[in-house]
């Protein structure tokens, strides 16, 4: 049993031990009233990566793009179903509450990407900005390193789409303007509910989802092109939302839209059951068993393509009813076409003036 009264703005119920520990741990209650209740509340805590290296390469063959940046590790908005929380446990923290609280930044990212781009063997590639954690999580008001990649990619002319569910990204419409009347930039904006009390228990640091949609009026007013993440789709909790969402995305002046079917791979099972049975005690079974269905039988099935949307006659469903609101709202899918002729490569050390 685990008192959850000091996790309050945290999703996670528990800290459950990553897989690659040598020891597990569990909490239970012991008849004495004492453990967690009696611990100070969970403060953020962040640490520095000392990478040398800030690109990654994608080879999944149902990804639309190639290279991403990921500025931090971990993430404080603290989704209880973040795909990246299993990631964590490869720095020896737990994919809970570690996940939401022990984060890591790259302070270096900036010098690290301008470096890249300078090789001569360089050939530019969309950039994805947000593939992993959100690079627009709360913590990037105070180190701004999501807008120092900015500025070296508007300075390089070099295109990138990103992916947040933060209105922080309003911030950086001088960069991001620019950039789009380049054809360099598409934005895509998450939103999970319009519930903003079920947001606040999946979502609990994100921005809520009016100032999300608020946050693609100001964009597409910038004459950045904004398209709308109805992901995760959750059968049996969130999936009822699907039109709405849209619509209101559209409203709002989204001109795509696309969705991602719940993923439950390694320990994020485990941690969304224990939100379920905490947070929606009457609808655990109930959706437990549609996300099975979608599944193959399975919680989670990792196979390439079916992996975002399911199979089966539930998936099969929720894809039609994206597919008809995006044609009824005049909505693309999701598209990543950026313009990559228009590249200029630095020079390696920023200091150092072009000639040109």
């Amino acid at each position: 049993m685990t008192d959850t009264r000091h996790h309050k703005g945290r999703a996670a119920v528990t800290n459950r031990t990553g897989r690659f520990e040598a020891m597990q741990r569990e909490a239970f209650d012991d008849g004495w009233n004492t453990g967690e209740q009696d611990l100070p509340p969970l403060r953020t805590e962040v640490a520095v990566d000392s990478s040398r290296s800030i690109l990654t390469r994608n080879t999944s063959p149902d990804i639309p793009f190639e290279h991403s940046i990921n500025p931090y590790r971990g993430c404080e908005h603290g989704c209880i179903y973040c795909y990246a929380r299993p990631s964590h446990a490869w720095l020896g923290l737990s994919p809970g509450l570690d996940f939401e609280t022990k984060l890591v930044m790259k302070p270096d990212a900036a010098l690290l990407l301008r470096r890249h781009l300078a090789r001569p063997s360089y050939r530019p590639k969309v950039i994805s900005l947000g593939s992993n954690t959100d690079p627009y999580q709360p913590i990037e008001r105070r180190f701004r390193i999501t807008r120092q990649i900015l500025e070296v990619l508007s300075e390089c002319r070099h295109p990138c789409g990103i992916v947040t569910k933060s209105s922080l990204i309003e911030r950086d419409l001088d960069v991001l303007a620019p950039m789009a009347g380049m054809n360099l930039v598409r934005a895509f904006i998450s939103i999970t509910t319009l519930d903003r009390a079920l947001a606040r228990r999946m979502e609990p640091r994100a921005p809520t989802p009016l100032v999300r949609l608020r946050a693609i009026e100001s964009l597409s007013g910038a004459g950045i092109p904004t398209g709308v993440m109805v992901a995760p789709v959750i059968p049996g909790l969130n999936d009822h939302e699907i039109e709405t969402i849209i619509r209101d995305a559209a409203a709002a002046g989204a001109t795509s839209a696309s969705h991602v079917l719940l993923r439950l791979p390694l320990e994020i099972r485990d941690l969304f059951q224990e939100w379920l049975a905490t947070h929606e005690p009457g609808r655990a079974k109930r959706v437990m068993s549609l996300i099975r269905q979608c599944r193959g039988g399975r919680d989670y099935d990792s196979g390439w393509g079916s992996r975002m949307t399911g199979t089966g006659p539930v998936a099969d469903l929720v894809s039609r009813r994206i597919s008809m609101a995006c044609k009824r709202y005049g909505l693309e899918r999701r598209s990543w076409s950026l313009d990559t002729t228009q590249f200029i490569r630095p020079s390696a050390d920023p200091r150092q003036p072009s000639l040109f």
